[in-house]
């Protein structure tokens, strides 16, 4: 039978694991290939043997491991033994925190094995040498004093054949497994060699098992495995799942290492910047804070806001510069900073000179002037008067926008313009909170810090056009900025800290009400700013529109001028606007003509004239509507309002033979078509006093035509004419001449009041009308409203339909 040379190893094994010191080199001696027929033999035996339990240890055949022995059954039994046989079975303790381990605490399975040497270490304590020698399993426990015996059966290993190509690939792939787990563990140099160098693949998979960092469970489920290629197999498996372990682990301790490494550069290089920062004169980032500090004891805020203040400083200084909080916590100290706390600019309380000033800029708009000198008044008399909060309405181009600059020119304020026009964030009004990422403060504290005074004249242009989404409500956002009973300690998101907007004088524009929330518009202040009658436009372009193109168009003033003929003609035939910017639009086209002739060093007329006009600007783009007469029943002029202004519309309705349908065209809504079934009603109920035939709408069908359908048209104004209309063609009765109305009506036939009454007036006087009938309870309307407005008109006020057409029909 072949021997096979030992193998020089160190090894360490435990009863209680012995210390790294007690580790010692042995000669593990390689044992002999089994034979099959002794094994056989053996294992139908029976022997008794001395049993000690091993803790944290597993003992394999061939494989020499030291144990340090602490309890006395086992020093005696190895002091027994020793004198005599040398052979002891152990096997492990199944719940290795048990000190006293009784026979239920041991697994069945363990091995034979040789004490080989007794070493009484320099400690006190005791250490054994043993070798494997084979399985065993324990039939039962013969004696339990003064340490366990047992018989036990001997279990023989299924050998597998060297030459057979799987196993050779399994036992080459365990070698390398444990080879690079020898690499990344502090395994003694001579392990790795021995590894490589044994042949016998019984004793090398016993001995990996043995010696490789296994789990107790582990290793004592390969010691009951009885092939030693399932044996293999599985010690395979655990092994690359170590080394799979084991690379990601220094894979982690890499990445971590580099991170810390990088950290400790940065700390040092920091270090010795300031080393040198603080030989050239100081460190930057304290002179950035001492600097901070200095700017804070100039601002004229409340103890509140400047206790903030320093508690957020001392934040500051205490955060690692190279930090990214330290940017962030930075501007917000320097935001808090440029925000003008209690820094209000001097108001000019020379009423003339505010009075002055709003008529050089705009003309009319006499009632937005009279608020802004009263509220110039009240507050000469009463200093601390917290500012109103004004809403100009009206169609564009009337100069909503531009008041407000005049305004702050009045008071001698600063000016600023915020369009709130889609706007769809609640955030661009109360800011972000300052933890997120490219934080920043609400526009309107950003337009505060921007003009640098806490008492500016904030335009909140287009408040009508505000909309809401998933990110918020805007509008309700600005609920607290329009209340003066809150805005004294208005909240924002970023600031994180009360600010004061109390002395803003806060300008809302729009071109409707409609659209604007119920509990916003009832903290506005409505000011209607209507449109201009022709006069009042020729006057604006003589003293704003062309003296204004002409610095922009680099004309010296005098260079041109238009007479009123010319600037007429651009008003009805280039224009449809109740306002003057597109007006101004047509002039700054036609000086842009004259410039280029000038550059050109071409001949030009210095007056502008009505034939001019249509060289320069083409042939007429709008015709005025004009009264068309009232040759033929059934047609009547109607007001309406637009956002462009006032316009007139015809209704048209016919009779033709049917079976009493109503027909509707002229891309109506719902409401106008309401209007017109209420009208139909209200004229059956009165057919009698109407002399119109009460079957009339058995044989007859009725069309109302509203021209230009291309145009969506809507509302309930439009109620008195639809009537008036139907009842003329009816009753077969023209309607009287130059005559125009607007009234919305009920089933019982009565006149409600409409709004846009000035603007309606104004598109009645462009039309040539004389007469217009309105409501009632509209005669309010039409007081308010300036003579020159009325002049030519003729008002007939109504309180329900049977005067309108008793006055209407011919």
């Amino acid at each position: 039978m072949k021997k096979r040379e030992p193998l020089k190893i160190i090894t360490a094994g435990d009863d209680e694991p012995a210390e790294e010191h007690n580790a010692v080199i042995m000669e593990i001696p390689v044992p002999a290939e089994p034979d099959d027929d002794n094994e056989q033999d053996d294992a139908a035996k029976s022997y008794i043997l001395p049993i000690m339990p091993l803790r944290n240890s597993v003992m394999f055949p061939g494989v020499v491991i030291p144990i340090s022995i602490t309890r006395e059954k086992s020093l005696k039994l190895v002091r027994d033994v020793f004198q005599k046989e040398k052979l002891i079975g152990t096997v492990t303790q199944i719940d290795d925190s048990i000190d006293d381990p009784q026979t239920k605490d041991l697994y069945r399975i363990g091995t034979v094995a040789q004490i080989l040497k007794v070493l009484e270490m320099p400690d006190g304590n005791t250490s054994v040498i043993i070798q494997g020698k084979q399985r065993f399993m324990i039939n039962r426990y013969a004696g339990r004093r003064p340490y366990f015996k047992a018989e036990i059966s001997l279990l023989p290993e299924i050998a597998c054949d060297d030459n057979n190509q799987e196993f050779q690939a399994t036992i080459a792939s365990m070698k390398d497994m444990a080879i690079k787990i020898t690499q990344f563990i502090n395994f003694p140099p001579d392990a790795a060699f021995a590894v490589r160098n044994i042949d016998n693949s019984t004793f090398l998979i016993n001995f990996i098992c043995s010696h490789y960092g296994l789990s107790v469970q582990e290793k004592q489920k390969l010691l009951e495995t009885t092939s030693m290629a399932e044996r293999a197999s599985q010690l395979l498996a655990i092994l690359v799942r170590e080394v799979q372990m084991l690379e990601l682990k220094r894979d982690i301790q890499s990445k971590a290492k580099i991170e810390i490494d990088q950290q400790q550069r940065e700390y040092f290089l920091n270090q010795q910047m300031k080393t040198i920062q603080n030989e050239l004169g100081g460190n930057p980032v304290d002179m950035e804070i001492a600097n901070l500090k200095k700017e804070a004891e100039k601002k004229k805020w409340s103890k509140e806001t400047a206790e903030y203040f320093e508690k957020e400083i001392s934040k500051l200084s205490r955060l690692n510069p190279a930090a990214g909080e330290y940017s962030i916590q930075y501007g917000y100290c320097q935001t808090l900073l440029e925000l003008p706390w209690g820094e209000c600019t001097e108001d000019n309380f020379d009423l003339k000179h505010a009075s002055e000033i709003l008529d050089a800029e705009h003309f009319g708009l006499e009632k937005v002037k009279e608020r802004i000198l009263e509220h110039l008044a009240v507050l000469k008399l009463k200093k601390d008067m917290k500012a109103p909060i004004l809403c100009l309405y009206g169609p564009p181009g009337v100069g909503k926008t531009s008041l407000g600059k005049s305004i702050a020119n009045a008071l001698g304020r600063k000016y600023f313009r915020m369009s709130l026009g889609g706007l769809h964030d609640e955030a661009e009004i109360r800011g972000h909170r300052k933890t997120y990422i490219g934080a920043m403060p609400g526009r309107i504290i950003l337009g505060l810090k921007k003009v640098k005074s806490s008492n500016p004249v904030f335009v909140l242009d287009e408040i009508d056009k505000v909309s809401s989404d998933f990110h918020g409500d805007p509008a309700s956002a600005l609920l607290e900025v329009l209340d003066p009973e809150q805005n004294a300690e208005f909240h924002d998101n970023y600031l994180d800290i009360d600010y004061d907007l109390s002395h803003v004088l806060f300008i809302a524009t729009a071109n409707t009400l409609n659209s604007i929330a119920a509990p916003l518009r009832d903290r506005l202040e409505l000011i209607e700013v209507g449109g201009y009658i022709p006069e009042e436009k020729v006057e604006i372009a003589h003293r704003h529109l062309i003296p204004q193109q002409l610095e922009k168009h680099g004309l010296q003033p005098g260079t041109l001028s238009f007479d009123d003929d010319a600037i007429n003609t651009v008003i009805n035939d280039y224009t449809r606007e109740s306002g003057v910017r597109e007006l101004d639009q047509n002039i700054a086209k036609i000086i842009r003509r004259i410039a280029r002739k000038i550059a050109a060093n071409e001949t030009y007329k210095s007056t502008i004239t009505v034939g001019d006009v249509k060289d320069y600007l083409g042939t007429a783009k709008y015709f005025r509507e004009d009264y068309q007469g009232n040759e033929f029943c059934g047609v009547v002029t109607g007001l309406a309002w637009t956002a462009q202004g006032g316009e007139i519309l015809f209704i048209e309705s016919s009779l033709s033979a049917g079976k009493g349908e109503l027909s509707l065209t002229g891309n109506l809504g719902e409401v106008m078509k309401e209007s017109a079934k209420l009208a139909l009603e209200y004229l059956k109920s009165h057919a009698e006093q109407l002399s119109i035939a009460p079957d009339f709408m058995e044989k007859h069908n009725l069309h109302i035509h509203v021209p230009e359908g291309a145009i969506p048209k809507d509302g309930p104004s439009a109620g008195i004419t639809m009537a008036t209309s139907l009842a003329s063609t009816l009753t077969h009765r023209k309607v009287r001449e130059n005559l125009a109305m607007t009234g919305e009506i009920t089933l019982r036939g009565k006149v409600l009041p409409v709004g846009g009454i000035k603007e309606k007036i104004l598109a009645a006087k462009r039309a040539g009308i004389k007469e217009i009938i309105l409501s009632e309870q509209n005669r309010k309307d039409v007081e308010e409203i300036k003579d020159v407005y009325l002049t030519g008109l003729t008002f007939r006020y109504v309180k329900d339909v049977a005067e309108v057409l008793e006055y209407a029909l011919l």
